[in-house]
């Protein structure tokens, strides 16, 4: 789905009221969802999001679509995602009229947290609503996303209770042969051969962490970081380093792969995978961040880049 120039521009003000912009913290459980993207006939995070929000103020003056910093694939979950929604004020004949309004035209965002997350389902949880600063837009104005793999190597799988968002290795992992294989796809390079092609898209990205570390006999957790992702390299990334960890593949194939642009086949599954924060510059600086980003993805020529 591509986003239009509307939803991707901040807020301007139309009549009396004007429009407000509103920054949306949330957490969700991605197994039951189909991705984040609304789709006709599927359940997913933004329609969910967007229905509840409709149901009260001030979502129920939504002017547009929410705009996700990350876009996250079917079975992808999310720790702290974040998304902007514009909306409409409150004229100011209406704010005398009704307690909860205050004098910019919008409700206590407190209390409509507190509403919203009693009209949501139990696998979505907004953890703050917030007027954005000026120049605030979730995609275009992050400057890092930040995601988690997570992987159990025990001869009996993973724990019933990680069963939802851990992978379950049937092979012992080596995390001295995953990083040396991680340490050489760092940096500025063309990740064609970890993401799924796309006419027009770029597949360039600056990957600034991908490390693993052992947090428990059996349990492996990998960070990633990059300004951003293209579709399925996450996932990409994880399951060739994971034949490296089990010693069906040499530490240096990732790395070759990479130069050779050779499609790797070794996808990970979705529901090891967790979005676990965004990057923002300081407020004075987001306007040109965004504007920046804007100006590059018109460049690659890509409309709807996804992330994982």
């Amino acid at each position: 789905m591509t986003e239009t120039s509307s939803r991707s521009e901040p807020a301007v003000p139309t009549g009396e009221g004007g429009l407000a912009r509103l920054r949306i913290d949330l957490s969700y459980d991605g197994t039951d969802f189909s991705g984040w993207a609304r789709q006709p006939g599927r359940r997913t995070v933004q329609g969910v999001l967007e229905d509840a929000l409709r149901k009260q103020p001030p979502g129920a003056s939504l002017a547009g679509s929410v705009v996700v910093a990350g876009r996250t694939d079917a079975g992808v979950h999310a720790e702290g995602q974040v998304a902007h929604v514009d909306v409409a004020r409150f004229a100011r004949e209406r704010r005398s009229q009704a307690v909860a309004i205050s004098s910019d035209g919008l409700p206590d965002l407190d209390r409509a947290r507190h509403r919203l997350n009693r009209l949501l389902p139990p696998d979505i949880r907004v953890l703050r609503l917030s007027r954005a600063p000026e120049g605030f837009d979730a995609r275009f104005s992050a400057a890092k996303r930040h995601y988690t793999y997570k992987v159990s190597d025990a001869p009996w799988g993973v724990s019933p209770l990680r069963r939802r968002d851990m992978l379950a290795w049937p092979r012992p992992l080596s995390v001295a042969a995953m990083n040396e294989a991680a340490s050489s796809l760092l940096g500025l390079h063309d990740f064609a051969a970890f993401c799924k092609q796309r006419e027009g898209a770029t597949t360039i990205r600056y990957l600034l962490e991908l490390r693993w570390e052992r947090v428990g006999t059996h349990e492996l957790q990998l960070a990633v970081a990059a300004d951003a992702f293209c579709h399925s390299m996450v996932r990409s990334l994880v399951g060739a380093l994971l034949w490296v960890g089990d010693g069906r593949r040499p530490a240096s194939w990732p790395e070759e792969l990479l130069r050779k642009r050779e499609r790797s086949s070794v996808v990970a599954p979705a529901h090891g995978l967790t979005l676990v924060r965004v990057d923002y510059p300081p407020d004075d600086e987001l306007a040109r961040r965004a504007e920046k980003t804007r100006d590059m993805r018109r460049l690659e020529g890509s409309g709807d880049a996804r992330r994982d």
